[in-house]
């Protein structure tokens, strides 16, 4: 491998392509975070005591997590552990958020989420988790939940979409489906995310202005934040009803995102008991050469066009 470049030499060097790759990372997170840095200037000064998490405080912080974050991978797989996370809370609380950055660097095949649709008419007619229960993990799969069956204690309940009777029910099998998933060897973890009224208005007018982000903004979201009081009351019960010493809910503080997804993070790796696992060192083989190998062209029209 070629050294840092000396004066006048012109050509790309390894050094160079190791920097620019390194430079194209550092990209990919400030890509991540530009959005809330735009949101962050145009919000009003905050009205607690605590002082604002700087860029490179939060920066620093991200990549020891997203290390240990690659432990915890490694060591899910060497022992074949199963994990299920459920990201819950209102509309434009940060749930995406967090789990954006857990998934950044681990691998798909690995850690998966999973973000169900509304149920389809034949959906509707099985036993309530059904669907859920083919998402759940199996050895050395990490399953995040962008939403879970706790739908019904939620949405479901504040805009009449199940019954008082199915409604019972659910809070009355829920506590018995937890035991069940964590008896089987999983590990159950169940986060909410908490802001307050006015914090949520300002993230759904953000959303209204921004043409990338439009899409966000369902009439369902805005029903909701008409309804936020009932909602309110619903997360209440549910927090109440649902919280066994098998699959504890633990509340996130979600008014400073970049606060909040450290935080999550940082608790979600200190609930598990992963270690260190030692990996065997890689060498990159020789290629093999023949003589009798020859590259075809590729035809020129079948070539994206470089507009950059």
């Amino acid at each position: 491998m070629r050294n840092r470049p000396v004066s006048g030499d012109s050509l790309p060097t390894d050094y160079d392509r190791i920097r620019d790759d390194i430079l194209d990372s550092i990209d990919e997170e400030i890509e991540a975070e530009i959005g809330d840095a735009l949101m962050e200037q145009a919000t009003e000064p905050r009205t607690d005591q605590r002082e604002p998490l700087g860029r490179h405080e939060y920066f620093r912080n991200r990549l020891k997590l997203k290390r240990e974050l690659v432990k915890l991978q490694d060591w899910v797989v060497a022992n074949k552990v199963k994990i299920a996370v459920l990201f819950e809370g209102r509309d434009a609380a940060g749930k995406g958020g967090a789990i954006k950055r857990i998934t950044q660097r681990l691998n798909p095949r690995v850690c998966r989420v999973v973000a169900l649709p509304a149920p389809n008419e034949r959906e509707k007619t099985q036993w309530y988790f059904q669907r859920y229960t083919p998402h759940l993990p199996a050895g050395g799969e990490i399953v995040l939940f962008d939403r879970s069956w706790y739908n019904r204690a939620g949405v479901e309940r504040v805009m009449g979409f199940c019954t008082d009777e199915e409604y019972e029910q659910f809070f009355q099998t829920v506590p018995d489906f937890e035991r069940m998933i964590v008896a089987s060897g999983t590990i159950l973890l169940k986060y909410w995310f908490s802001i307050t009224d006015d914090e949520q208005e300002f993230r759904f007018q953000c959303r209204i202005n921004d043409p990338l982000k439009q899409w966000k903004l369902s009439p369902m979201d805005l029903e909701s934040r008409r309804r936020w009081e009932q909602y309110t009351k619903a997360k209440e019960v549910m927090l109440e009803r649902s919280n066994i010493p098998e699959a504890p809910w633990w509340v996130v503080e979600g008014n400073e995102k970049k606060r909040a997804r450290l935080n999550c993070i940082h608790h979600l790796l200190s609930q598990i008991p992963y270690g260190e696992v030692e990996q065997d060192s890689v060498e990159l083989p020789d290629r093999l050469h023949s003589d009798e190998y020859k590259r075809n062209e590729i035809p020129q029209e079948v070539i994206v066009p470089m507009i950059y």
